[in-house]
């Protein structure tokens, strides 16, 4: 036993290390400490003596904060100098994202109890939350617009008072702030309204502030009308300030400090009186066809100044009260400003809706018809109808006038004498057997005046119209051949009125047979507006402003000079010519003349009765589109002698599905007319 136990300390005392190794090991691991001291110093070096300018520079941007300070918007005025929009400012209560994150239930009890007090839906302060583009947001301006670290407007317009009062109770609204946010005001809302011409503001998102980094999520945007247009000039240059934070992000101290400059007021021609002129007669005209059992749904007025394109005046129907933006709009107030089963009244009728003008596109004939070589004190037969190929094309009602010159064609707009020229202009043309790029001088006379074109006017999202030749007939049959094809297979079930029905299936096999030719009856039909031609009631006030003022195309123009507030320096805007009509022969004496007529014995005598035109001579031309399906559309174009001041008005009106424009659409202008006679 004992032998064993010396056993076990031999080997025990073999296992130790010897001293001199202990004092190795001990000296290897003093030397490794040195060293790394030695690096961490090194490093330390580094960063305070060679990368220390770069990391002063670095931590003083991560200490600064930039603040952004709105400007003030410049005002839309009107001709007088009078506000048409003008600011204000309004209580927005706001919601702390990091709030919603952090309830159990993504804060919809929170917007619960809160809904009821600033008069909204738990919905619609839900809707506000969702930022835009994510599933189930509403479209803009409905939907949050900001970065995901910005206080989420929620509710807009709250009383003061009720506002303060949420903020006194955080336990019970986390997460609640109130900002005072600037707004549009109309003060001459009561008088006119104007709504498609002055625009809306909306507010900025992400890919506005990416197109400009200037703009901040709080900055409003002009998104229609002058608000757009003249964006940049009304909204300013925003302020800066610039201020050093510590490392909890409290302010230090002020580094910079940029005041915002005001944006400019933007003057226009518009003027007060006949704009609300303009608006009253196109309310009346549409309730009276109206009560006559007639849609008449849409509708538009434009004045113009045919001396230099100032719009003096531009209505359109259905409208809406423009303070709808400024006390904030929901998914429903803005899908009923959208949708066509309510008008859209958001559209602007005198510069987007393009339709067929009907026979006051006869003063864009009339040029074409001489140009060709009729002369215009030659007789042509103005029967009932008249037989082009397989079809019979008919006066309005079928009425005939029997022998009449050009002039008296324009006053009692006989259609079968411009039928006649228009077949004459085809066959010469080539008919049947003309190449797709043969020319057509009723067509090219359109485009002369300006039609089929934009006209340039200071005012956005305007359409082009169409002024269609055999060359868009064949590119409109490559577009829809096989649509046409397949309801000539199916026709149209969904059709309840079987005699419709029929009829669109019988098109729609001529359309895929051989809906590429250009038919004597599209070149008849163009000749008196109808057809495919489409022009908006601007384009048509631009072509009868060339008659008015012997053929100069001014592009019209709303606004007349941007002005510092205040009264500040003026830049005025100098008119913009856009082309020159040229007159063949005696054709613009020949429209001036017939049309001259029309307003004293002809179509539009009766609307006209009592007006003294042997002091103020007005002249015009009606047109009745007819379109299928519908109630006709109701047109009136018409200009005045120039006045002592140098002006010379313009006035179109159009109606859509109400009746003839002798009825509707001539009566509108004629109050119009007694207001701009007095001007």
């Amino acid at each position: 036993m004992i032998a064993r136990w010396r056993l076990r300390r031999r080997y025990r005392r073999r296992d130790r290390p010897s001293r001199p190794a202990r004092v190795t090991r001990l000296a290897v691991l003093l030397g490794l400490s040195v060293v790394m001291v030695l690096a961490m110093l090194g490093r330390l070096v580094q960063l305070q003596v060679v990368q220390g300018d770069d990391f002063a520079d670095r931590a003083a941007a991560l200490g600064t904060r930039t603040i952004s300070t709105p400007a003030i918007r410049g005002r839309i005025l009107a001709a007088d100098g009078k506000a048409l929009v003008a600011n204000g400012s309004r209580a927005v209560l706001t919601l702390d994202p990091t709030t919603l994150a952090d309830q159990d239930d993504d804060g919809a009890g929170l917007l619960r109890r809160v809904a009821p007090l600033v008069g909204r839906t738990p919905e619609q302060l839900l809707e506000r939350t969702r930022p835009c583009g994510t599933a189930g947001a509403p479209r803009p301006p409905v939907c949050f617009s900001g970065a995901p670290y910005e206080p989420i407007p929620i509710a807009d317009d709250v009383p003061v008072e009720r506002a303060l009062t949420l903020l006194e109770r955080p336990e019970e609204f986390p997460g609640l702030g109130v900002v005072a946010e600037p707004t549009r005001t109309y003060p001459a809302l009561g008088q006119l309204n104007a709504a498609q011409v002055l625009g809306y503001l909306g507010r900025t998102n992400a890919d506005d502030i990416r197109r400009d980094p200037t703009l901040t999520a709080r900055d409003g945007l002009g998104r229609a009308g002058l608000e757009k247009q003249y964006d940049a000039a009304l909204r300013g240059t925003p302020g800066r300030t610039v201020v050093a934070v510590d490392a909890r992000g409290l302010p230090q101290r002020t580094l910079q400090n940029v005041a915002p400059v005001p944006g400019q007021d933007v003057v226009t021609n518009l003027d007060p009186t006949v704009q609300t002129a303009a608006e009253r007669a196109l309310g009346s005209a549409m309730s009276s066809a109206q009560a006559q059992g007639n849609p008449a749904t849409a509708g538009a007025m434009v004045v113009l100044d045919a001396s230099d394109g100032s719009v003096v005046a531009m209505a359109s129907a259905p409208t809406y009260d423009p303070n709808v933006w400024s006390g904030g709009i929901n998914s429903l107030e803005y899908a009923r400003l959208t949708d066509p089963a309510s008008g859209a009244p958001l559209l602007n009728r005198g510069t987007t809706f393009a339709t067929a003008p009907a026979s006051t596109f006869k003063a864009v004939s009339v040029p074409a018809a001489i140009a060709m070589g009729n002369d215009p004190d030659a007789s042509y037969d103005c029967g009932p109808s008249v037989r082009i190929g397989d079809r019979t094309f008919r006066n309005f009602e079928s009425v005939a006038f029997g022998q009449i010159d050009m002039r008296r064609a324009l006053e009692v707009s006989c259609d079968t004498v411009f039928y006649r020229w228009a077949y004459n202009a085809w066959q010469q043309s080539g008919g049947l057997r003309a190449p797709v790029t043969a020319t057509d001088p009723f067509v090219d006379t359109a485009r002369s005046f300006g039609l089929g074109r934009r006209t340039g006017i200071d005012l956005p999202d305007e359409a082009a119209g169409r002024i269609p030749d055999r060359q868009w007939k064949r590119q409109r049959w490559l577009d829809t051949r096989a649509t046409s094809c397949q309801r000539a297979r199916t026709g149209y079930p969904e059709e309840t009125d079987q005699a419709r029905a029929s009829y669109l299936q019988r098109i729609a096999q001529e359309n895929c047979r051989s809906g590429y030719v250009y038919r004597a009856g599209d070149a008849v039909n163009f000749s008196i507006g109808q057809g495919d031609v489409a022009v908006t009631p601007l384009q048509l006030a631009v072509a009868y402003s060339a008659v008015a003022n012997g053929g100069t195309l001014w592009a019209p123009q709303v606004a007349a000079a941007t002005q510092r507030p205040g009264g500040g320096a003026r830049q005025d805007l100098a008119p913009r010519r856009m082309g020159t009509v040229d007159f063949p022969g005696d054709s613009l004496a020949v429209d001036r003349e017939g049309m001259a007529a029309v307003t004293r014995t002809g179509t539009a005598a009766a609307a006209f009765r009592g007006f003294p035109l042997d002091s103020y001579g007005v002249s015009g031309k009606t047109g009745t589109a007819e379109i299928f399906g519908k109630e006709a559309t109701s047109w009136f174009a018409s200009y005045g002698p120039r006045t002592a001041s140098g002006k010379q008005y313009v006035v179109v009106a159009m109606i859509t599905e109400s009746g003839t424009g002798a009825t509707y659409a001539a009566p509108a202008a004629r109050k119009v007319w007694d207001v701009l006679r007095t001007r």
